[in-house]
């Protein structure tokens, strides 16, 4: 009704306002900022930005990245003024150099901001750097260049337009002079508040004016829940209260990543049940160790101590011993009951949400019977509503459906969600009996709403005969393992062992031919390796080389040379940092216990065999017996660890 009673109205401007507007260049990079811009902009993690940093610092390209100051020596001012005046002209140099004062408490004074180095700055085009090296180094220098500018002068515009007894309003912005904004814009975490802020041009316009509408559309609003947490928005919000330092941002950020405190999902840090587990029992038992008071203080403590004005055995007798120390209240926790530190108080969710062994699970009472079931992988608070709880309960306790029944044999089948995943079964388990169903696991991508009973059967039949092979005449069969699909060559290999080839990308072990598996098996087996193409290089290791990223048979994997380290699990390929993957190689490259022992053992001494007496036995079952009574002992100490919470 009120589109059809505008519509045919007469619109009239009744006010135009014009307002200038000063925007000043951003001051050079922190490290918190220089990490919050590197994750809106290039999407790096703080991890990934500081050790790219860390890597210009050493080849002499920016000077040092941990910092908490802004301020520029006059070397850096007269080069930045001196790039201004030479790329952009004499228009965009102010009167006299920025100077930039610090607004973080207790910065670290010690070093200037992070910057291009050197009494000339280079552009990126003249450092020879590529990749990300040269993605954060023109980020740099284009922060830097652009804190010495004149500032950038926009002028907004508001009109207001009355049609019946409804007012309209537009705004309009414009930029009158560029200034630093020729060489920088920073970006934001508020992707709306960045469209309010582009330039919008309107019509001339002018009190009175008669404007004719085009088209009246409704358009409905909605507020918004407070954005995610990204990287860059945590290390700001971070620094803002004053928890950590320049130096821990980036492994307090991989740290909640690697634990499975949190999960990324895009650009936002999504916390797990794992997280919500572990800060419900913290926040429980340990409140004042969490409290945003308690840390910055710390902080502010640890300040003191590194400048020598608080005594560091003192502050730690304070901290950990004590009536009220860590200890004390350790000691007090440690009679806790074991589900204590598991359990989830959710909001709005009708049941108790644990975490145990195999993963997060949900119970709740159903027909007086208390049911468990098991929360899908991956699953994370948010993913959680009554009406997906209600379904998981009703399952469990109703037992699985049936999409069907086998054409053979006649038996359900079911689509099932395991410790590894989800899989087809073939029937349910006899009351008694050991003998387990027939089981096959899902292909990688296929979720179980997409499983139908014919694709559900071909699965239990693998593997499946797809012939022999011309030459051995052995048999030559596909199948779907726990590492994926796969051909198999009975007796091909090396030694008359059986050949497995990975079906590529495009292959399905339940449709791929004999002429295709044959083809894979003329693949020698070095050649896939040698063509093998990396995901990424993840940066040059300190012996020299790239240190590159694969994806391979077993999962993700770390190359250098010829050195291969498969990533622990959870770790994500994406994200993987240099410094992690080095440690890795190193430790895959370290001799194994046993071939050290080997090494170290001396050899039997003939002569002293030799010398035995007649009759007498020698003494081999005194070292059996030492060893026997260390494991003994070791498993003794483990068993007492693992009961201690419990007494």
């Amino acid at each position: 009704e009120l589109v059809e009673r505008l519509q045919g109205g007469n619109w009239r401007v009744v006010s135009v306002e014009e307002t200038p507007r000063t925007l000043r260049p951003y001051a050079p990079f922190t490290t918190s900022t220089l990490q919050q811009e590197a994750n809106r902009k290039l999407r790096f993690g703080a991890r990934r930005t500081m050790q790219v940093a860390q890597r210009l610092y050493e080849n002499g390209y920016i000077t040092y990245m941990r910092t908490d100051s802004t301020a520029l020596s006059d070397q850096a001012v007269n080069a930045a003024r001196a790039q201004v005046r030479t790329l952009y002209g004499e228009n965009y140099l102010p009167d006299a150099p920025r100077r930039y004062a610090n607004k973080v408490a207790n910065a670290q004074e010690a070093h200037e901001a992070i910057r291009p180095a050197g009494a000339s700055f280079r552009t990126p085009d003249q450092t020879g750097l590529s990749g990300e090296d040269w993605a954060l180094y023109d980020l740099i220098w284009k922060r830097t260049v652009a804190s010495q500018m004149k500032d950038a002068r926009k002028t907004g515009t508001t009109v207001d337009i009355d049609v019946a007894d409804a007012r309209f309003r537009a705004t309009g912005l414009r930029t009158d002079f560029p200034g630093f904004l020729r060489a920088y814009v920073e970006g934001s975490d508020d992707p709306d508040a960045t469209l309010e802020d582009r330039d919008k041009t309107l019509p001339p316009l002018a009190t009175g004016d008669a404007p004719k509408c085009e088209s009246l559309e409704p358009v409905g609003h909605e507020t918004k829940p407070p954005a995610r947490y990204t990287e860059a928005s945590l290390v700001k919000t971070l620094e803002h209260n004053g928890i950590g330092r320049p130096s821990t941002y980036a492994s307090i950020i991989s740290t909640i990543q690697e634990r499975g405190y949190v999960v990324a999902q895009g650009q936002a840090l999504v916390p797990t049940f794992t997280g919500f587990a572990v800060s419900d029992f913290l926040v429980r038992h340990f409140t004042a160790l969490v409290d945003l008071a308690f840390t910055k203080g710390m902080e502010e403590r640890l300040d003191e101590i590194a400048d020598g004005t608080r005594n560091w055995q003192e502050y730690l007798q304070e901290f950990y011993g004590g009536d009220t120390g860590l200890a004390a209240q350790v000691e007090e926790k440690t009679k806790l009951p074991a589900t204590a530190g598991r359990t989830i108080a959710l909001e709005g969710i009708d049941g108790t949400v644990r975490i145990g062994r195999y993963g997060a699970y949900i119970e709740r009472e159903l027909d007086g019977q208390m049911v468990r079931a098991n929360l899908p992988e991956g699953a994370t608070p948010a993913d959680l509503d009554p009406e997906r709880i209600e379904a998981l309960i009703r399952q469990r306790a109703e037992g699985p459906s049936a999409i069907g029944n086998h054409p053979e044999s006649g038996e359900a089948i079911y689509v099932l969600d395991g410790q590894y995943g989800p899989y087809v079964q073939l029937g349910m388990p006899e009351e008694g009996s050991k003998e387990k169903p027939r089981r096959a696991s899902l292909p990688k991508g296929v979720t179980p709403d997409q499983v139908t009973l014919g694709m559900a059967v071909g699965l239990l039949a693998l593997p499946r005969v797809l012939g022999t092979h011309p030459e051995t005449k052995q048999t030559i069969k596909a199948g779907l393992g726990r590492f994926g699909p796969f051909v198999v060559h009975a007796k091909g290999g090396a030694e008359g062992k059986d050949d497995f080839r990975s079906l590529k990308a495009g292959d399905d072990p339940l449709t791929v031919t004999l002429e295709r598996a044959l083809q894979l098996f003329a693949e020698p087996k070095g050649m896939r390796g040698r063509q093998a193409t990396p995901l990424r290089v993840i940066g040059d290791h300190p012996k020299g080389g790239p240190v590159q990223l694969f994806d391979g048979k077993y999962g993700p994997y770390v190359k250098h040379g010829e050195l291969n380290a498969s990533l622990l699990k959870g770790a994500d390929p994406a994200t993987y940092p240099l410094a992690d993957a080095v440690t890795l190689l190193a430790e895959k490259g370290k001799p194994s216990k046993s071939a050290r022992a080997a090494g170290k053992r001396p050899a039997p001494s003939r002569k002293a065999a030799g010398k035995r007496k007649p009759g007498t036995k020698g003494a081999t079952k005194a070292p059996g017996k030492k060893s026997a009574v260390k494991r003994t002992a070791k498993g003794t100490t483990k068993r007492t660890t693992r009961r201690k919470p419990q007494s």
